[in-house]
């Protein structure tokens, strides 16, 4: 049913492929954190041909929340996503898939809108405004992006995250550790989460939870799906 997963490079990715295991398909292919580098990659993949009409997607990964509704270690699956930039556009999720992703979690998957991100959400106050101002009920740095690229190809695309942070409190502020490529910097990241150790300790917990979470969310999908 799933040809290939599209999941953040990094332990994203790496939890996803341990979920994964031996199993050859679907094929998991990391891709860019951020909406820009993750256009420029599938518009690349589209030029060589690589991405093809008939073809089913998933992408996974990790989430924050933005109501109280949902807390860290929750699945949701997308219904539509928007983006700041473009927040007149709503593009939604294939209905038939989600519907039988949904059918194979019971009632451990919400469906949610989600609102795509040019940057980290890092704080509680901004996620409140978000929340309000989009009616959004999870944040992420590439689901307007990947739906907006590949529906040019006319593929089946569903969507299915963990929920690593909640809406209450704060992140490190680590905005500057993501490049222009999509990919994490080590020393960036280090300094963030060293000025603000109690909200790193916040986020290394949230993420351990998520991952865990997630890698078990994919064990289930080869299983079952």
């Amino acid at each position: 049913m799933i040809h290939i997963i599209l999941v953040p490079q990094g332990a994203e990715y790496q939890a996803v492929c341990r979920g994964i295991g031996r199993a050859t398909t679907p094929v998991v292919v990391p891709i860019p954190v951020g909406a820009a580098p993750l256009g420029r990659y599938l518009k690349t993949w589209q030029q060589r041909e690589a991405l093809r009409g008939g073809q089913t997607f998933l992408v996974m990964g990790l989430c924050g929340g933005l109501t109280p509704n949902h807390t860290i270690g929750d699945i949701v699956l997308y219904r539509e996503c928007i983006d700041r930039a473009e927040a007149h556009t709503r593009l939604p999720c294939d209905a038939a898939l989600t519907e039988r992703l949904q059918s194979a979690f019971v009632q451990e998957a919400t469906l949610v809108r989600a609102l795509t991100s040019d940057r980290l959400v890092w704080s509680a106050q901004e996620k409140h405004q978000l929340a309000h101002q989009y009616h959004a009920d999870v944040v992420d740095m590439e689901g307007f992006a990947a739906l907006k690229s590949l529906a040019q190809t006319g593929a089946t695309v569903a969507m299915l995250r963990v929920v690593s942070d909640n809406a209450q409190h704060n992140l490190p502020r680590l905005t500057n550790a993501i490049d222009a490529h999509g990919s994490l910097q080590p020393l960036p990241l280090a300094w963030g989460m060293v000025r603000q150790p109690i909200a790193a300790a916040r986020l290394i917990r949230g993420s351990l939870k998520g991952l865990k979470t997630l890698q078990a969310v994919t064990r289930r999908l080869v299983n079952e799906v």
